[in-house]
């Protein structure tokens, strides 16, 4: 048979399992303060004798016939009642157990029905909620018991989830609007050169031109958001990697684009800097900023690309000699299609997803990133990441604000990215 669906309950289990628990420790009580009376007091059932009345008749007795009564000493009486006693106490026993059964079933069954209460919320909220709509929150009061912290939990991960939804949703429609313009030129340049018959060769050649640079920003830009997405996943498996070998790399990659540009690329870097972490990420961090200083600096300026140690922390630090970037502004440089103000943007200032992926990367590792810049007097960018070397309780818990290629000209201001985060 099925059972029905309230006998199916855990406030129905609660319930029962409180009742039968205090039924079970009522029964021995009783049990052994029955057996304990029995063993003690000296019962027995009434066994009366009968006797038959006599006469006296002519100085002698004589029975009287049909006049007999039942009798028994005072032991027997004693025992009979010590009998009688014992008999009530059993049928008793068997009452109060029996009430006491149903009544205990009934106070587990309110008892469990408030201590459930919470949970029950819990569960409603959760029912209204949907993967479009997280901002509904418990907000459980009452004592700071294990249900308050339950729903308190369930509270912060559903802070957490709204949060990234938000932020998935914001990417998305950035990354939509950023690719809506080069297609449209793309769109705008083939439909010209296609429908038209008078196009002469300049006209095809301009065409091409623009339809391949649109393809570029594109092609950019979703390899900028793929490298966002694969640092994203759990696929990645950490191994010691050497930060010195890793800027080494980075820098062999940008020397001949950095001397074909009119550049100077110097190189101070210090050996053995080994951290856990992954090594392709890393690299393409380090591509991210010196691709971003060379970009930036004017023809024949200096860009440094540098690594070393302090308070238990590696750095690696790209300094260029750009047009900096104002106090203000500097909180902003790290958001996702982020180029600069209105006014100031550049057409060469790359898709706005660059240090974005960079403090994705730094974070991931447990790291943060920091920008030291000011207006005219360029920008320095440093990555702080834990050494693997250090252990946690000999390194500073915050990475230090110092800017490592700082001076009094360069280190105005430091903003550490993901602070407030």
């Amino acid at each position: 048979m099925r059972m029905p669906s309230w006998s199916q309950t855990i406030r129905f289990r609660l319930a029962a399992t409180s009742s039968l628990v205090l039924f079970t420790l009522a029964t021995l009580v009783l049990v052994a303060v029955y057996l304990t009376v029995s063993q003690i007091v000296d019962a027995a059932p009434l066994s009366p004798v009968t006797v038959q009345k006599v006469k006296e008749v002519n100085g002698r007795l004589e029975l009287k016939e049909g006049e007999e009564f039942q009798a028994a000493d005072l032991a027997s009486v004693q025992q009979a009642v010590n009998y009688q006693t014992l008999q009530v106490l059993h049928t008793a026993s068997v009452v109060v157990l029996g009430g006491l059964l149903v009544a205990s079933f009934a106070v587990g069954w309110w008892l469990s029905g408030r201590a459930l209460r919470p949970v029950q919320r819990v569960t409603a909220a959760a029912r209204e909620i949907t993967a479009t709509d997280l901002s509904r929150r418990i907000g459980l009061d009452g004592p700071r018991d294990e249900l308050r912290d339950l729903a308190d939990t369930v509270d912060d991960m559903l802070a957490r989830l709204d949060r990234a939804f938000v932020a998935q949703r914001q990417m998305i429609d950035d990354a939509s609007h950023e690719l809506r313009n080069p297609l449209a030129i793309i769109q705008i340049n083939l439909d010209a050169v296609l429908s038209r018959d008078d196009i002469d060769a300049d006209e095809r050649r301009q065409a091409s031109a623009v339809t391949a640079r649109a393809t570029r920003r594109m092609g950019s830009l979703i390899e900028d958001l793929l490298a966002a997405a694969r640092r994203a996943a759990p696929a990645f498996t950490d191994t010691d990697v050497d930060l010195t070998e890793v800027a080494g790399e980075a820098a062999e990659v940008f020397a001949l684009l950095a001397d074909t540009d009119g550049h100077r690329l110097e190189r101070r870097l210090e050996p053995c800097l080994v951290l856990i972490g992954d090594a392709e990420s890393l690299r393409r961090a380090a591509d991210n900023l010196l691709s971003n200083a060379l970009r930036v600096s004017p023809p024949g300026a200096a860009i440094t690309l540098a690594t070393g140690r302090r308070a238990g922390w590696a750095w690696l630090a790209v300094r260029d000699y750009g047009p900096g970037i104002a106090a203000e502004h500097q909180e902003r440089v790290f958001d996702r299609f982020w180029r600069g103000p209105e006014g100031t943007r550049r057409r060469d200032r790359g898709t706005g997803l660059g240090l974005a992926i960079v403090r994705q990367v730094v974070e991931s590792h447990g790291g943060s990133i920091a920008v030291h810049s000011a207006p005219e007097e360029g920008s320095t960018f440093v990555l702080w990441l834990p050494l693997r070397a250090a252990p946690a309780r000999a390194r500073d818990p915050r990475p230090p604000t110092v800017n490592p290629l700082g001076s009094a000209e360069v280190q105005v201001s430091a903003r550490t990215a993901g602070r407030e985060q």
